[in-house]
Formats: structure tokens, sequence, C-alpha cells
């Protein structure tokens, strides 16, 4: 007997079934103002009337994203793309409702025609999706390093609008807070006192009708050049939208009089965009030009780096570009920053430093972080080396996006990087969370053989994360073990190192777990090389281009080595002769390296001083 529905039928039947099984939900969390309603052809409906703050919406990240609108009054307040879980719950996202309490709220999630969700309210995610005063931000992630800077949740890239005032640090970043994979492009934000210990807030600025919010930078307007009071902090960040054939990139601009804790947004966005139609045309780095009186912003425009400058932070005229040809090719610059740095600490010797990030064209494949030094005139930067001339500012496979605080204490240059690299971001074998940042990096200028080279020390603030410390010296004639380094260990300790050569060919060194997962680390003397090899690091399978050997060439002429390495849950950072060179790594090791093997070959070295310091948290 064949029995026929109409389409209402079952419309109502799926909507009492959605009914029936959120019955059947944790009873801590208030379902009873939840509805779901299918509209057909791949859309769904889903009605909220709530005072509970969040929706949880659970996410499973192989499935491709459902654009999520949120509508209030007939309006879109905010729209979200997330990988709704159709077979399983990986994790929960938040999607806040507190400002729009006890209003009638209506979620419209447009799926694609292809979409494995499409037309199935059986699906996961909506037997899991659930109203909740609360959203768990509890560390449940075995790599999260204990004293880098991650965010509570969801994915990070690039740091953003760093700025100093008023004591605090503020670290904006790439952020989205409704995924662990890259999307829904926010500025995060975070406070620090002492550039160790981070506050979380609310993310700063939201994406919008011109698109994803990219990355940028921030002043304080000492001078009330844009009218919003003098010590305003302005933001600059790129908003960008995809288009039919291509991309939109557009400056734009935003204010906060609450000391970064809200912004608002310029009502004539955007305030630049590219003369001759660039698509790539981004990351606006803005600063203060003393000599002309006169606001500077640099934007990477494809593969060059353009400045113009403005009286008043709103009109911008442009004025030149420089890097055609320069550095690897082929390449596309990004995320700029512009700096000047005494050289050898001598202030009558001043130098211009163009801090480039590319991707792709890094010499170990995907992104990675050069500069450029020389002159600027406030209008036109010239190099000091030929374009072929390629400076790295960190020679290992995660370092990325690097820049520095505007209105640092002391003149200071101090930056930080995004740790990851493009080539397998999205695939590194976290959940909660995906990147952390590296320590932060004080910048210094010094010379070899006239030839001036940007260095990048571990800054001072990072000596109040030591605790228990053991030191040890001794000689190495081939192997020698230390088992157990430092008690209590969790995976969070810094080792410093001075080491005397005594006609060793190689100089190495190998951090290892009893699992065999090991670090290998070597000088080799012959060579002049210092190397990093983290092919039998832990898990290195999720992504072809992770395990590598990574290395640099070190001075020559020292018989003296000086070493500080801070390993962390997920990460090795590597600081040569007080950052002459450096090389950050990421590793994901089973359990924490505990002991550490010293080696040589062709000869023996003195360790004149072998120090572990355990790391707080």
């Amino acid at each position: 007997m064949n029995v026929l529905f109409s389409f209402k039928q079952v419309q109502t039947f799926l909507t009492i079934l959605v009914m029936m099984i959120f019955s059947f939900l944790d009873a801590s969390a208030d379902t009873s103002s939840l509805l779901i309603k299918d509209l057909g052809e791949g859309h769904c409906l889903v009605q909220i009337n709530t005072n509970q703050r969040y929706l949880l919406l659970p996410v499973e990240e192989v499935m491709p994203d459902v654009r999520v609108s949120m509508i209030v009054n007939n309006k879109e307040v905010n729209v979200a793309d997330v990988r709704l879980a159709v077979n399983r719950v990986d994790y929960f996202v938040p999607l806040d409702l507190s400002a729009y309490a006890g209003k009638n709220i209506l979620l419209k999630f447009k799926l694609g025609s292809n979409d494995p969700i499409r037309g199935k309210l059986s699906a996961v995610c909506c037997k899991e999706m659930k109203l909740s005063d609360t959203f768990d931000t509890g560390n449940r992630e075995k790599f999260r390093p204990t004293y880098h800077f991650s965010p509570l949740y969801g994915w990070m890239n690039d740091p953003n609008g760093m700025v100093y005032k008023d004591g605090e640090y503020h670290l904006f970043y790439q952020y989205n807070p409704y995924g662990s994979k890259w999307g829904n492009m926010h500025w995060g934000h975070s406070v620090s006192k002492d550039l160790v210990h981070w506050e979380h807030l609310d993310p700063a600025i939201a994406r919008d009708t011109l698109g994803h919010i990219f990355s940028g930078s921030a002043i304080v307007d000492k001078h009330n050049s844009a009218g919003y009071g003098e010590n305003t902090i302005v933001a600059f960040y790129t908003s960008h939208r995809n288009i039919p054939g291509g991309q939109s990139q557009v400056q734009s601009m935003a204010y906060s009089t609450d000391n970064g804790r809200t912004y608002t947004k310029y009502e004539q966005n955007p305030v630049l965009t590219p003369f001759d139609g660039l698509q790539n045309f981004r990351d606006p780095k803005v600063f203060w030009y003393e000599p002309e009186q006169k606001w500077i912003m640099i934007v990477s425009a494809d593969k060059n780096m353009r400045f113009y400058s403005s009286a008043n932070l709103k009109q911008w005229e442009y004025m030149s570009e420089f890097g055609e040809g320069f550095g690897p090719q082929p390449n596309q610059f990004e995320c700029p920053d512009f700096i000047q740095l005494p050289v050898d600490g001598d202030r009558t010797r001043m130098k211009w430093v163009m801090i480039v990030n590319i991707n792709p064209g890094f010499v170990y494949g995907g992104s990675g972080t050069m500069y450029f030094t020389g002159d600027f005139d406030g209008h036109q930067f010239v190099c000091d080396t030929k374009p072929e001339v390629v400076k790295w500012l960190d020679w290992g496979k995660d370092h990325y996006a690097t820049v520095t605080w505007s209105d640092a204490p002391d003149n200071r240059r101090i930056a930080i990087a995004w740790m990851s690299n493009w080539q397998y971001a999205n695939d590194v074998p976290t959940s909660q969370y995906r990147s952390p940042n590296s320590v932060p990096r004080d910048l210094s200028l010094f010379t070899v053989d006239g030839e001036t080279y940007l260095q990048s020390a571990p800054s001072p603030e990072l000596l109040k994360l030591r605790d228990v410390s053991k030191k040890r010296s001794f000689k190495v004639n081939g192997t020698r073990i230390i088992k157990d380094m430092i008690a209590g260990n969790e995976g969070a300790y810094e080792i410093e190192l001075t080491i005397e050569n005594q006609h060793a060919d190689v100089i190495g060194f190998r951090l290892y777990n009893d699992k065999g997962e090991e670090v290998d680390m070597q000088y080799d003397m012959k060579e002049k090389k210092f190397s990093m090899d983290r092919r039998k690091s832990g898990d290195v399978g999720f992504n072809e281009n992770f395990p590598m050997l990574t290395w640099t060439a070190i001075e020559s002429g020292k018989d003296e080595l000086k070493l500080r390495l801070f390993v962390d849950k997920s990460s090795v950072e590597a600081f040569g002769d007080g950052g002459r060179f450096v090389m950050t790594n990421q590793v994901f090791p089973s359990e924490p390296y505990n002991h550490i093997s010293f080696y040589s070959k062709g000869g023996a070295y003195k360790v004149d001083s072998f120090v572990v310091y355990k790391l707080k948290k």
C-alpha cells in the first residue's frame, strides 16, 4: 500500500520530531525557546526567544561551511560561516545572543547545493544545538602551550593592531570565533602589563558588510589628527570580500575612546582603495613621521610595498613603492612593518628596517619573515642591498606575520610572530584552538663585515617565567646523556647553554622522550651551520610539508657558543648569541621531552654552563 504525504505534513512531522529530540538534551540547557524549521531547498530557519547568552553550535571540522545569518527585527545583525556537525560533534562554538535578550531572533542556515547537511534535520547539529548561559573555555588540548599566547578557543593567525597605552600592551589578532580553522575574520583582543600574563577580552572588531576584518595596525592619536580626541586609539585594517572573478581589498579605520575595549567603525569607510584596481592590497601599518609631522601608511600591494601619507588619518596620498623583484621569487608581500633602529647601539647611525612577510617564498617552503635595511626620507625607501639579497628574521618553519608594538616604552621595538606556516596551519593536530604566537622579542641592528643585520633577542620580561633551575658543567667527547633534566617537567622549560669548542667538528644535542621522539640540534663547525631536525619529533604525519630539517649559517671565528632554547608543549625556539640567529619550529610530541643527549664528532667540546629552568604557567 502506497501512502502519500503533503510537504506541509512532512514539515510538521519533522518539526515535532526535532522538538522531541530536544526534550532529551541536558536538562541544564534551556531548549524551550528553540524551534527549528526546514524551509526546503537547502534552507533552515531557527527561531529563538530567550534571555540566555549563547546558542551553542556543534562543529564537525571536516564538513563544509554553512552560512548562518542572525536576523533581528527583519535586519541581518550578524553572519558567520560554521562547519556544522552532520555525523559527530568535534566541539561547540558560542553564538553570542546577549545583545538581543528578550527579542525574537531568527537564524537562517543557507546550505550549498552539494552540502551533506542539506535537508537533513536529523543531522547531529539539529540534535545537539542548545542554549546556555555559559561556554566552557577550559583547556582540554594537550598541545596548548604553557607560556606562549594562544586564543581561548577558535582559530588565530596574524598579530594585529599591536599598541602600548597606559601601561597595557594590546594584542589584537586574526581570529575565527566560530571554529578552529580559518574563516570569519575578526580582530581578537588580549591585553598584558608585562608581555607574559595575558587577559582575554571580547573580540574588538567584527566582520561586517564590507567583508572580513583582515590584518592591520593601531596607533595612539596623540595629536588628535582624526578629531576623536587626544590619545584615542585608532585602528587600520583591510576589509576583504570575495567578488566575481577575484577579491576586493580596501583599507578601513575604526577608533576607540575606552582604551581599546570597544571600537566604532569610521562611517565613511574605506579610507583607502588601490588606484589601479589591485586585488592584493592589504595589511596597513601606520606610524608617525616626526621630521615632517605627518602620518605614513605602508601597505602590501602584491609584490610591492606602497607608502601613503596623511594629515588627518582619513585622507591618504600615494607617495612611492618598493619591492618589485626583491627577495625570493615568486612571492606575495604581506604584513609589513617599518621601523627605525640604531646600528650597533649608536643612535647617531640610524637605519630604517622594512619587515616583509612573504607567502610563498620562504627558504624552507611556505611562509616566512624577511627584512630589508636602508634609508627613508619621508617619501621613498632606498634599500642597502641588491634585489637578490635575502635576509631572514627567523630560520625556522613557523615564524610569520611578524610585527612590532607601536609606542612601546623606552623606544623599544618589540616584535611577535604567528607561530605557524600556511602550508599546514589548518592541519596541525589541535582542535579546541589553532596556533600560538612566538615569545616576544626585542629587535636591534648589528653589523658583520660591513653588512647590517637584524637581531631578535628574547624580551627581558620572559625572565619572570623562570622557576626551578638546575646548573651543570661537563665535557663531551662522544656522548653524554642527562636523564630527567628537571623535576616535574610538563613540557615548559628554558635551557641556557654556553659551549667552548675543543676541536669538535660537530657539537650536537637532542631533546627526547621515552617514546623515542626527538628534536636534534647541532652546530656543524666545519660547514658553519646550526640546524634543527624535527622529522622524528612526534606527530609529523598530518601534512607532508611538516617533517623538516632547518638550518642557518653561523658566524665564523667563534669558539664560544651561546644558545637559549625556549621549549613549550608544542614548540622549540632557539636563540643563538643573543638572537643573532633565531629558529622557531612547532613540534607535537606524545609526551614532553624529558631527556637530553649531548654528542660530539671529530673532537671534544666543553659545556661551561648548562642551565635548565622550569617555566611557570
